[in-house]
């Protein structure tokens, strides 16, 4: 690292930190609701929802695991890149108009777990409370993937002792959540969004200098099995499991509750068309970016520091270190602490969110006053966060590990009960429930088997089951009632109304 460029680095991380927090001082004087914090008052416009919903779905992984996985595997990435492409746009074409329109028509649920109780007319409060236990126990892993991120960053660029850098990182991200609540995280995801996508297409082009014709040869040269998107870097063929568990990432989009939120945020209807391309186009940006950091990544180490690396996903913040401006440096690697603040802060949201409407409100203190829940918000918050960061401490945790190990969480539990309690009007709420708990379950299990058919992304398995145990409930379980259909029907009609 050059170490002259600490100041000007200190001094454009503390000034984007003044700015960030600056916007959530500003939001906390427009929310006085429930659904002002966990929903923004459903005011976001194409722009805000598209960057926000794509900031808080990459998170620090977009700009250090997926560079560090194309720097340690060349174009096998690609088929990860691809998927999680793919399931950006089905998601947004699928999901986003229904969702948000479902969820107004079903008693203007804010979370999740509240709209799928009130889709199925669930009395027992069995899927709000099941749903918002997986909420907290995936994004617990989620969050300290996050902080972990940050750990890195500040012990990279700074030289801090790494639990020193989770902790610093942990504050930095809470403090604006914990009061701006959704306005908050959506206007600096905005802001951090599209620093993300500036520094991915920057930092590969400039690095090369020009040179990018050479790129393909170099890394030939170094191993063809780099260029080769059919096996791994010891050319060996990839297998089908191989193949198909990175492709599968694009599965988890349906089911993410923060990415969600984005749909159900926005403030019509007539603007989903809108931040669908935005949102897909920032998308193709940022995963060329990326992989293009990882694969320039490779030549750079091997020409200037001996072609070893012991840490593949501090790949983008040794370049930036190494071929910026001290001044350049510090704003491109402040995108690092944007794309971790931007993930980071909409899953502690939708964590408080569940802890406030689905447990404290349903099972606590149905009474509860608007002002009641925002506060058991801004205190869950805290308490997540402290937790996280608990699970953060460990050096060696991998960004992309608990990334994977979260996102397949939420994709297998929430993923199909979503889809269907969209398009099937047949589902029922014991199907629902079912789906769910398969989901959530299968999950942890495959992730402690290893070998074979176990070392397909648990992701996959995950869905699938889910997917069979909503329809084989639904169809034992008969017809819902005519009161959940009727719903239903209504919903639907609201499709082409509701603006």
């Amino acid at each position: 690292m050059i170490e002259n460029t600490s100041y000007a680095i200190s001094f454009t991380f503390l000034a984007y930190l003044i700015v960030m927090l600056g916007i959530g001082l500003y939001a906390y004087k427009l929310t006085s609701n429930a659904e002002d914090y966990f929903l923004g008052g459903r005011s976001l416009g194409p722009w805000p929802t598209a960057i926000s919903a794509g900031a808080s779905d990459m998170s620090g992984w977009l700009l250090l695991g997926l560079p560090g996985y194309a720097f340690a595997s060349g174009m096998e990435s690609i088929w990860l890149g691809g998927g999680l492409l793919v399931g950006t746009w089905l998601n947004w074409l699928l999901c986003a108009k229904r969702l948000r329109t479902y969820s107004i028509k079903a008693e203007n649920s804010l979370t999740i777990p509240h709209f799928l109780a009130t889709r199925f007319q669930d009395k027992s409060k069995l899927i709000q409370t099941i749903s918002a236990a997986f909420i907290l126990l995936f994004f617990l892993f989620y969050t300290s993937s996050g902080l972990v991120a940050g750990g890195k960053l500040f012990e990279t660029v700074f030289h801090l002792d790494y639990t020193y850098a989770v902790v610093i990182g942990t504050v930095c991200v809470v403090s604006y959540t914990l009061f701006g609540g959704f306005l908050a995280v959506a206007w600096t995801d905005l802001v951090q969004g599209l620093m993300m996508a500036a520094a991915l297409m920057i930092v590969p082009v400039v690095a090369l200098d020009g040179s990018w014709s050479e790129l393909p040869a170099t890394l030939a040269a170094k191993n063809p099995e780099l260029l080769d998107i059919w096996t791994n870097v010891k050319g060996e063929p990839l297998s089908l499991i191989g193949i198909v568990s990175l492709v599968a990432w694009g599965l988890g989009y349906f089911g993410q509750p923060h990415i969600l939120a984005r749909f159900k945020a926005s403030r019509s209807n007539k603007d989903i068309k809108t931040a669908r391309r935005i949102a897909v186009i920032w998308t193709v940006l940022c995963m060329a970016g990326a992989l293009a950091i990882g694969l320039s990544g490779i030549v750079y180490v091997d020409n200037h520091m001996g072609g070893t690396l012991a840490d593949p996903e501090k790949i983008f913040m040794i370049m930036v270190n190494a071929v910026f401006h001290p001044v350049v440096a510090g704003i491109l690697l402040a995108a690092i602490l944007a794309a971790i603040m931007s993930t980071a802060d909409s899953q502690l949201l939708v964590s408080s969110s569940a802890l406030a409407e689905d447990f404290y409100k349903q099972l606590i203190n149905k009474n509860a006053t608007q002002k009641e829940i925002v506060n058991v918000g801004r205190f869950a918050v805290v308490a997540i966060s402290i937790i996280a960061l608990v699970l953060a401490l460990n050096p060696n945790s991998s960004v992309l590990g608990l990334v994977s190990y979260a996102w397949a969480g939420f994709g297998a539990a929430f993923g199909p009960a979503i889809l269907l309690s969209l398009f099937w009007r047949n589902m029922n709420r014991n199907g629902a429930l079912a789906g769910i708990i398969v989901g959530g379950v299968t999950i942890v299990v495959w992730k402690q088997l290893h070998g074979g058919i176990f070392d397909l992304y648990e992701i996959v398995p995950g869905f699938l089951f889910s997917t069979i145990a909503i329809v084989i409930f639904s169809v034992m379980g008969g017809a819902p009632e005519k009161k959940v259909t009727d719903k239903f029907d209504e919903y639907t009609e609201a499709l082409d109304t509701m603006e």
